[in-house]
């Protein structure tokens, strides 16, 4: 029987992805795990376990006690926060991850999903359409993070047949739960302050072109990637996941066929980071192998974020 585990559950995407394992595999199928005592109250329907992924006896104790079966290992320091403090990143990004990969090793889990990014790429990628295999030469502590696990996790595959299915996502659009420190988060703060003033100033520049997609395009090819055959699964390092590309300015416009909007540019040390990462991403390997296929663009997604975001939300 299927028992998974969401580590990280409170942030952008956990929370979203926990919502959709309860509602197809049921409440009680799917517990939710994080740092904090208590869930947010979107996850307060289920089961629910603080829990530290670096303090690794009890995240092992917990796993084999409780018979869990798949895990989504989400719990990690995002691109802008982890240029902060580099050597907590590795260590979160890392350790965590040979955690898992092990008890899979040791046959206590089936499966786990491991999130990758459009971070393992770099200044010497190629910027447009960029394919799913190419120069990765990445520039910050995530990215190097990411191409690390990468690898491990196709080692982990080809040594000791751990299935571990893996997405380079590309940035992330909600409205369930604030942004976690990422370098493409402009793009779901935005619509907090239109909201709120009509005002935004961008951390990025008019023109920095990036690969983004709507949560709920995310959250559905993970898991059609999670219930995907394996014989269908053949890329173990990470699959290249496109979405909808465009830039500060090009979003600002799309706000404003909807409301009165100003937009302001201030970029911070933020720009030199997306100046290191792709315009747009190649992901014929995700269509082919597994039936990827996007559901929404830029101005569906605007409408839907307009219409639901929270500001009450905002500190």
């Amino acid at each position: 029987m299927k028992k998974t585990l969401v580590i990280g559950a409170c942030g952008q995407i956990g929370t979203e992805l926990v919502l959709a394992l309860r509602e197809k595999f049921g409440m009680e199928a799917v517990v939710a795990a994080d740092l904090k005592s208590e869930p947010n109250e979107a996850l307060s329907n289920g089961p629910y376990v603080q829990m530290n992924i670096l303090e690794k006896e009890s995240v092992r104790s917990y796993i084999i006690d409780n018979q869990i079966t798949d895990v989504y290992l989400l719990a990690a320091l995002l691109s802008a926060t982890a240029e902060k403090n580099p050597d907590f990143a590795w260590k979160l990004n890392m350790e965590g991850l040979f955690t898992i990969l092990d008890l899979a090793k040791e046959g206590h889990l089936k499966k786990i999903f491991w999130p990758s990014s459009i971070a393992v790429f770099g200044p010497t990628t190629p910027v447009d359409n960029t394919p799913q295999y190419t120069v990765m030469e990445p520039s910050t502590v995530y990215g190097i993070s990411k191409q690390a696990g990468e690898r491990w996790c196709e080692y982990y595959f080809n040594k000791y047949n751990v299935d571990v299915r893996s997405i380079r996502y590309p940035g992330l659009i909600s409205y369930t739960s604030l942004p976690g420190g990422g370098t493409t988060d402009y793009a779901v703060d935005i619509f907090y302050h239109a909201k709120k003033s009509g005002k935004y100033t961008s951390f990025l520049s008019k023109d920095s072109a990036l690969p983004m997609m709507f949560m709920e395009d995310a959250i559905r090819a993970t898991i059609e990637l999670m219930e995907a055959p394996v014989e269908n699964v053949k890329i173990r390092s990470s699959y290249n996941l496109a979405g909808i590309s465009f830039t500060p300015e090009q979003l600002s416009d799309e706000i404003k066929k909807n409301q009165a909007f100003e937009m302001s540019y201030e970029p911070d040390f933020r720009q030199a980071i997306a100046d290191s990462w792709p315009n747009s991403i190649d992901d014929s390997a995700a269509q082919k192998d597994w039936g990827w296929k996007q559901k929404f663009d830029l101005s569906s997604m605007v409408k839907i974020m307009l219409d639901e975001v929270d500001v009450s939300m905002m500190a």
